[in-house]
């Protein structure tokens, strides 16, 4: 069963507006566990991201399993968490309300966990960055996040998204650069975790392709474009032979062929 959300106060604001449970309950979570981390001595600090934060090394042996799931809840510091926090609650609260609570948790950890394996298998490539990312941890909600930017993308690829703040891209192609970006810069071990974006991208996109029927809340990832094309062609076709789609509010002078 699907839940639909509604909004009760129409107008403008900022952001999608109020959260959803599963993004709220999702927020509070790594909100909690940040101020624990934050809270807690140095040196229980350090243990805590060795335990929970994603190391290859440990994870790949069989010494921590957990870890795949554990690390998307830790963050290393306030504009970690703010970052990624504030892109959950602008794109998750849309996602949430086109699939329904059950789905878009379902994805969310589909998306993080297989940003996981994904760099699992990277830290076993025959590469310097290879080796260096076998032994160090990775930490932060990146992996589900950018997960998601690709659902969104994919669902509505022509709404515009600021590009650093600064001017508006669609959101198709502000996916591409965020992917390009990552890739580019993945080899160059820059201390943030490219190989997990593109793994949460890579997850989210095979995980929304491979869908058909009514998993994602009344109709897989290609019956939805399919249904967008159409509809782009009719509207099309509308134009091209001056045609109107008719209706109430139509006026009466319009012409219909």
């Amino acid at each position: 069963m699907r839940r639909i959300y509604y909004r009760s106060n129409p107008g403008y604001s900022f952001g999608p507006g109020l959260m959803t449970p599963a993004v709220k309950a999702l927020i509070w979570t790594n909100v909690a566990v940040f101020a624990v981390t934050a809270l807690a001595p140095a040196g229980v600090r350090l243990w805590l991201g060795e335990l929970l934060g994603l190391t290859p090394e440990l994870t790949l042996t069989g010494l921590r399993l957990w870890q795949p799931v554990t690390y998307l809840f830790m963050h290393g510091g306030i504009g970690h968490i703010l970052i990624n926090m504030l892109i959950l609650w602008m794109f998750g609260v849309q996602l949430e309300r086109l699939w329904g609570t059950r789905f878009f948790v379902r994805y969310y950890f589909v998306a993080g966990i297989g940003a996981a394996v994904v760099t699992l298998l990277a830290s076993l490539l025959p590469f310097s960055f290879s080796a260096a990312t076998y032994s160090t941890i990775t930490i932060g909600a990146s992996g589900a996040i950018y997960g998601l930017l690709m659902a969104f993308a994919l669902y509505y690829p022509n709404t515009p998204i600021l590009m650093f703040l600064l001017f508006p891209v669609p959101a198709k192609y502000f996916v591409m650069i965020l992917g390009a970006i990552a890739f580019i810069s993945a080899p160059r071990g820059s201390g943030v975790a490219h190989i997990t974006h593109l793994g949460g991208l890579l997850a989210g996109y095979l995980y929304l392709r491979r869908l058909r029927g009514g998993a994602a809340g009344g109709g897989g990832l290609v019956d939805e474009l399919r249904y967008r094309y159409v509809r782009w062609k009719m509207n099309r076709l509308r134009r091209r032979f001056e045609l109107h789609p008719g209706g109430f509010d139509r006026d009466p002078d319009d012409r219909i062929h």
